[in-house]
């Protein structure tokens, strides 16, 4: 997510372009299913079916992999379910622009994480289920507000396959921030019958049901259906893009490495295609709007930018990287969406590296709950920040030193990074105090012993979720110095510590 600017600077108009990197356009290896869509003999797409749709077995090994232990979220606890440890969501969606439906069959393979009467997911109000079925047998379920509730009892520690078949117009949720540049998060439909989606920190089951909570991470599958020329793009590899004899277009994407449900996104549109790749040799590709094109180029940078984090932060923990443009005008952006436009927001480029960051501080590690949102966001900013200076052959202190001015008052105003304002989420506190910090941090250790940390974290708890006793203990425990209270005042205390 882009932060939002310092109160002290004046911020021109955005475009109204939002640009992702999206959390897994990033071909990863694993998980073998057999996603519903496949393109038959005649070169037209087979529609996905209650019968034949999530071919996932629920002894799949792959699965292993997605095995999370739930939690009731701090900030948040009406989102999320910690009954439900979600596995592999394979969703089959289809959009209709003109009547702006969306029909959804989707097939959910979960781990009851405890024996219940009962167990719920989110799904937006909007959305009509019209079946749900648990390992193939009908089920009685209530579906009030954004709860889900299915009536079938469950055992703790087995597997089953929920398949939920629903169809409606989705609309945005509310978002619990006071920030200016964005008030809606989830499924998103513009004026031209395009969408597009952004749920940090919640938001996705307004267009399926799911546990949305950053704790349980889960495999993906998606079959996007839509009328030609619009095309659907999503998480992880594109696997097939086959134009159908009625006139659409159905892409299959595979996700093969958990994420975290407000990671995930889709975005149906006019869109093509640019392939690309970092020096590195990681793949790069560029979706972006037919009507558009010149901003293919103005994207690129991100090959050089992706480089330089790597020598920052090591290889990239994925196998590809996806950036995607919507049309937006919102400051939302997770990394799967970050706001670009270039043309009246200079900062455009720093922010593609704050949002490629995320890949390692934020999707390759996943904060528990919400409270630790300064985990994906303090980082980022300051690789940022670092990065500007080294390309501005500036110190860093010089881009510090205005935040710093309005870091005191950022955390009057929505509580200290670790504590906020639940009503005032991502606000600058938990991106420009947690800079600070890392800053601070630096000064002590000295470059070589603090970037080595910054490098090592991720691989410590890779694809798993992590919490503020966690980093801030591995950190004392990797230098040999107690750090708590160093931690604790920085993201804890009412008062801003003093600098070096």
């Amino acid at each position: 997510m882009r932060a939002p600017r310092p109160a002290r600077v004046t911020r021109r108009p955005l475009t109204g372009l939002l640009a992702g990197a999206l959390a897994g356009t990033l071909a990863l290896a694993g998980c073998t299913s057999d996603s519903p869509g496949t393109p038959s003999a005649s070169g037209s797409p087979t529609r996905a079916s209650a019968s034949n749709a999530g071919a996932v077995a629920v002894d799949d090994a792959a699965l292993d992999a997605a095995e999370s232990t739930p939690v009731e979220d701090r900030v948040y606890p009406k989102v999320g379910d910690p009954s439900v440890d979600a596995l592999h969501y394979d969703l089959d969606l289809t959009w209709e622009p003109d009547s702006r439906t969306l029909t959804g069959v989707e097939t959910l393979v979960f781990r009851a994480t405890a024996d219940a009467e009962q167990f719920q997911l989110d799904l937006g109000a909007p959305l009509e289920v019209s079946a749900v079925r648990l390992d193939g047998e009908e089920e009685e379920y209530d579906h009030v507000g954004k709860d889900l509730v299915v009536r079938a009892p469950v055992t703790g520690d087995r597997r089953y396959t929920l398949v939920v078949e629903y169809a409606g117009t989705p609309k945005p949720v509310a978002a619990p921030t006071t920030r200016t540049d964005f008030s809606t998060l989830g499924w998103t439909i513009t004026r031209a019958g395009e969408t597009w989606t952004m749920q940090e920190p919640f938001g996705a089951y307004s267009w399926y049901a799911v546990n949305d909570q950053p704790s349980d991470k889960a495999l993906y599958d998606f079959t996007i259906t839509a009328p030609d020329p619009m095309v659907g793009v999503a998480n992880g590899t594109l696997e097939s893009r086959v134009k159908g004899d009625d006139g659409t277009t159905v892409t299959r994407w595979h996700l093969d490495e958990p994420a975290s449900s407000y990671l995930v996104t889709v975005a149906i549109g006019d869109y093509e295609e640019t392939r690309d790749r970092s020096k590195s040799g990681v793949p790069v590709t560029y979706w972006t709007p037919r009507s558009q094109p010149r901003f293919v180029r103005r994207l690129q940078a991100a090959t050089e930018e992706l480089d330089w984090l790597e020598d920052k932060l090591g290889a990239y923990p994925f196998s590809s990287l996806g950036i995607l443009l919507v049309d937006s005008e919102s400051g939302m952006e997770t990394q799967t969406m970050i706001t670009l436009g270039a043309e009246t927001y200079p900062t455009s480029v720093p922010v593609i590296v704050h949002e490629m960051s995320h890949q390692w501080y934020g999707d390759q590690v996943t904060p528990v709950d919400w409270r630790d949102l300064w985990m994906n966001e303090g980082m980022a900013m300051y690789l940022q920040l670092a990065w500007q200076a080294d390309n501005a052959d500036a110190p860093i202190e010089r881009f510090l030193r205005q935040y710093a001015a309005v870091e005191p008052f950022l955390r009057r105003e929505a509580g200290p990074p670790a504590d906020y304002d639940p009503a005032s989420f991502a606000r600058g506190n938990v991106y420009y105090s947690p800079a600070l910090m890392w800053h601070e941090l630096r000064l002590q250790l000295g470059d070589k012993r603090f970037w080595s940390g910054v490098r090592a974290w991720p691989r410590v708890h890779l694809n798993g979720n992590a919490a503020y006793d966690d980093i801030t203990t591995w950190w004392s425990q990797r230098t040999g110095r107690d750090l708590s209270k160093f931690f604790d005042a920085w993201l804890l205390g009412k008062r801003s510590p003093r600098r070096s």
